[in-house]
């Protein structure tokens, strides 16, 4: 692997420095925006580029200049690692990695295929995904969708250690990318709807040793809280989460962390969200099931909790909190903060302060959300709309029109931060759902559900998806570009005054970045749900992605189920996308010129 030389960096040499600098070596890294080293862009989840060879004025002019088969069919979500004249690109299972050389259009330098049991296939509840690799000292680091974490050399593909993060056999897998802070790397686990106990995880990254574990629901010594972990400002109490679940139920609790993480140097916190609580019957798990749902800043050194946020208390309705978390500094109200964002999947956008947790700024960023009207700013708490409560109508009742659906206003597709205009630019959802819970027993490795859901456009419209622009600091939507299916595709904002997503049919779209007005568009050979990502390589500007119809939106497709209530209810709502796109694994590259 060769490596050019930048001014961000002293030398070359600190790329492969000592784990203990690895952190150091990131935060240099993610300085130069010719490369792309980490799957978010940067530690604060931006996705932002200063590149702006390509612009508002050229972009008429972009095509794709090369292509890569990954030979993997089913959903391609993440997107490629960028470390000097490297790319690495990943696959769904059976979880492919290559080293690809950007000297010679792509030539592989090394591949790896991991061997995974294929029984770890019907337990990956929404297609077999796997959203990238992390990079540093040296390693490429790899989540397999039968929870095995790998290390590999970064310049020829050995493996260097290898360790179980999980079992598969009761529903334990891995969807999500890892993050190398400091000298370990943090993995989550999936499986929510299998009834595990949710986690997240650091590993050392010299040698794959656990540092520590810390819990979604459990007792304190599990989830990591001490006295100061605090919640709205106040100290939680003593097992906060368990006195919120009946009996040992904690214990098939579900709370996955399978999003996306960022982190803080200065302030020295890791930020990630937890998933649905299991099972998704309402009435089988009384009480506000802490801590699923919920937004987590922790010590990366010792992982305990400084604060936590319950975004969706008993969870009625399968509103996963594992969306990214962007670190940006921003006016919110007209006060500089140092701010965190989520666009939840529950429909509502919030600002949080960073460093102390305090709620700023919680708004819908979907106006077909229904199922509750505002979140109370005193409290933290959504208010519920009876009409819309799942818990309310009770078990075999069909709850109608609710809104969002369960896969959210936004699931995992990453959103994008300008600095320059101070926006945040969002993949999201316009869908919603009828829910009927049901009774449901626990089994360890069977799916625990409990509900049959159905998906469709809100009432009078028939545009499944927005991408949409958001002012986070007052909580507004500052215009909307309407999309046949959802945005499933991580967004991509530039200095060239764009910003860049694709859509389900396989459209690359580049977009003005003050008004949405449409740029350009390219039929990719898939439909897409990766990330769009961008480098520079001998000095001119290239944007890549990959395209691979799947994920929950294109499970269907993916996994060839029919039903309208199949792929846990999204199989109705998309099955005209078949008319537009099939099933591939390609990674495009474009330039101008």
């Amino acid at each position: 692997m060769k490596l050019r030389d930048f001014s961000v960096l002293a030398c070359s040499a600190l790329v492969f420095a000592g784990p203990a600098l690895a952190n150091d070596e990131l935060v240099k890294l993610q300085q130069d925006a010719n490369q792309w080293v980490m799957p978010t862009g940067d530690y604060s989840n931006h996705r932002y580029s200063t590149l702006k060879q390509i612009n508002a004025q050229n972009v008429k002019d972009l095509h794709p200049v090369w292509s890569f088969s990954t030979g993997v069919l089913r959903g391609h979500e993440g997107g490629p690692l960028i470390i000097g004249d490297t790319m690495y690109v990943h696959t769904p299972f059976p979880n492919k990695v290559f080293a690809l050389d950007l000297n010679d259009s792509g030539k592989i330098i090394w591949q790896y295929e991991p061997k995974q049991d294929p029984n770890v296939i019907p337990v990956m509840c929404c297609d077999t995904v796997n959203r990238g690799v992390a990079y540093g000292d040296g390693k490429i680091i790899l989540a397999q969708a039968d929870a095995s974490v790998v290390a590999l050399d970064a310049k020829t593909g050995k493996e260097l250690w290898k360790i179980a993060n999980g079992d598969a056999k009761k529903g334990e897998t891995m969807t999500s990318a890892p993050m190398i802070v400091k000298d370990k790397v943090l993995v989550g686990i999936s499986g929510g709807e299998f009834g595990v106990q949710g986690r997240l995880t650091a590993l050392n990254l010299k040698d794959g040793s656990v540092a520590w574990k810390a819990y979604s629901v459990g007792p304190d010594d599990q989830i990591l809280f001490d006295a100061k972990t605090t919640e709205m400002g106040k100290p939680v109490a003593k097992d906060s989460s368990i006195s919120t679940w009946q009996g040992d139920q904690w214990k098939t609790g579900g709370g996955a962390t399978w999003g996306w993480y960022s982190y803080d140097p200065k302030l020295n916190l890791v930020y990630y969200g937890s998933g649905n609580p299991s099972t998704w019957n309402p009435s089988q798990r009384p009480g506000d099931n802490k801590w699923s749902m919920t937004i987590f800043a922790r010590n990366p050194d010792t992982g305990v909790a400084k604060w936590v946020y319950q975004m969706t208390p008993h969870d009625e309705w399968d509103y996963d909190g594992v969306n990214e978390m962007i670190l940006a500094d921003i006016p919110v109200k007209g006060k500089p903060t140092k701010a965190l964002v989520h666009f939840d999947r529950n429909g509502f956008a919030y600002t949080l302060d960073r460093e102390t947790g305090e709620l700023l700024v919680a708004e819908k960023y979907d106006p077909a959300v229904n199922w509750a009207t505002h979140v109370d700013m005193k409290t933290g708490r959504p208010e519920v709309v009876k009409a819309y409560s799942t818990n309310a109508q009770g078990e075999d009742h069909n709850t109608k029109g609710i809104c969002p659906a369960a896969l959210g206003s936004k699931d995992q597709q990453p959103a994008a931060f300008s600095p320059q205009t101070g926006l945040f630019y969002v993949p999201t959802n316009h869908v919603c759902m009828d829910y009927e819970p049901f009774k449901v027993a626990y089994t360890a490795g069977q799916p625990y559900v409990g509900a049959t859901l159905s998906m469709f456009p809100p009432k009078g419209e028939t545009n499944l998806g927005n991408f949409i622009a958001f002012d986070a600091g007052k909580g507004k939507v500052v215009w909307t570009d309407k999309e046949p299916f959802s945005v499933w595709s991580g967004a991509l904002a530039t200095a060239g005054d764009i910003a860049f997503y694709g859509t389900l049919e396989g459209y690359l779209k580049a977009v003005d970045i003050k008004t949405g007005k449409e740029l350009y568009r390219y039929k990719t050979p898939s439909g897409i749900i990766g990330n769009v990502t961008t480098y520079t390589h001998k000095g001119k500007q290239y944007i890549a992605v990959l395209s691979g119809v799947g994920g929950w939106a294109g499970i269907g497709m993916a996994a060839g189920l029919a039903n309208d209530t199949d792929g846990l209810g999204a199989v109705g709502a998309y099955k005209s996308l078949s008319n537009y796109t099939q099933l591939g694994g390609v990674l495009t590259v474009f330039a101008v010129n």
